[in-house]
């Protein structure tokens, strides 16, 4: 397999790149990424250099974003692309309720020039997208499945929605093999400091307020990042996934507030303060707009065909997360 992925030296990208490279299946990867702010696995060399093309030690990197139709033609004629792994997007919530053209280019824009390419080469393409495609769940409601109606309720997510639908629309006008994920909130080390965990942890050793929207109620199901990374990797080996919709979770449901509390409480024994708990540096703040109140994911369809588990307990993954931080 020659595996264009796209958004590579982005947190969860970064991670599946490190698994492939050692899968006896695939023989080339090329990681094409803009470098933007939430590229943060980018080394010195590539972004001092300003490169448009050059090798790395997992394969080949290119300059480019996905909405430059030419360079992803390109890039799949000159490399032989056979498989497009499509991570690169625009995902933090409260950027896309500030401004959502960002969004409306990267996630809808981006993934259809990325399609025709796809379409013109005959190339597999699976489509990374969020479990937040699905809306939001009531305490008593079943976990979201492949089959749950899509209900995307903030900017973010109703640009990942149209991306799922062309890329579905792709397959069945077209007959493109294209395969969807949905995960739930991933975790782990190397995550831009913009999100919850490492926002935590962050504020928490540098002695700042850490903020937590409205009651912190809010339940989300957490997957340690390089589970997600290599249920993706299971997807792209297989011969048999086209036109296929993947729930991917670990089953670790918690509140905002629970998990800050988690947090805090680990960090007191890793990194005491001089003075008083981590805890009291949680600060309730108002809550943003259109705040979904829990996500859930049901990922037997996975577990089935592909027998796949999460490896990572979440307080494994909490300690490595947070111990990676310290560093």
């Amino acid at each position: 397999m020659n595996i264009l992925v796209t958004g590579g030296y982005g947190f969860i990208g970064w991670q599946f790149i490190q698994l492939a490279k050692k899968h006896d299946k695939v023989n080339k990867i090329v990681n094409a990424d803009k470098l933007t702010y939430a590229a943060i696995n980018a080394p010195l060399s590539v972004r001092k250099n300003n490169l448009f093309h050059g090798s790395e030690d997992y394969g080949e990197f290119v300059k480019t974003c996905i909405t430059d139709a030419f360079n992803v033609q390109w890039i799949i004629k000159y490399f032989n692309i056979d498989t497009i792994i499509n991570f690169a997007a625009e995902t933090h919530v409260d950027n896309s309720i500030n401004s959502n053209l960002p969004f409306v280019d990267a996630n809808i824009v981006g993934t259809s020039c990325l399609l025709d390419a796809a379409k013109q080469y005959n190339c597999k393409f699976i489509q990374v997208s969020t479990d937040e495609v699905y809306g939001h769940l009531e305490p008593s409601d079943a976990a979201f499945s492949e089959n749950t109606p899509y209900n995307p309720r903030n900017p973010y997510s109703a640009t990942k929605a149209a991306a799922d639908h062309l890329t579905m629309a792709y397959g069945n006008t077209y007959n493109l093999p294209v395969s969807i994920t949905h995960c739930s909130n991933n975790y782990g080390p190397g995550q831009h400091t913009e999100k919850l965990i490492p926002k935590t942890i962050h504020n928490a050793i540098n002695n700042k307020p850490i903020p937590v929207y409205g009651d912190g109620l809010q339940v989300r199901d957490w997957i340690y990042v390089q589970d997600h990374a290599q249920a993706i990797l299971q997807i792209a080996t297989s011969e048999h996934t086209s036109n296929e919709h993947y729930c991917i979770g670990a089953s670790n449901e918690i509140t905002n507030l629970q998990l800050v509390h988690t947090i805090c409480e680990r960090l007191d024994v890793l990194r005491p303060r001089i003075q008083g708990s981590y805890k009291d540096l949680i600060e309730h703040v108002q809550d943003r707009p259109g705040h979904d109140r829990r996500y859930a994911i049901n990922s037997s369809k996975m577990q089935q065909q592909f027998n796949w588990q999460p490896q990572t307990t979440f307080e494994q993954g909490i300690e490595k997360t947070i111990e990676y931080y310290l560093k």
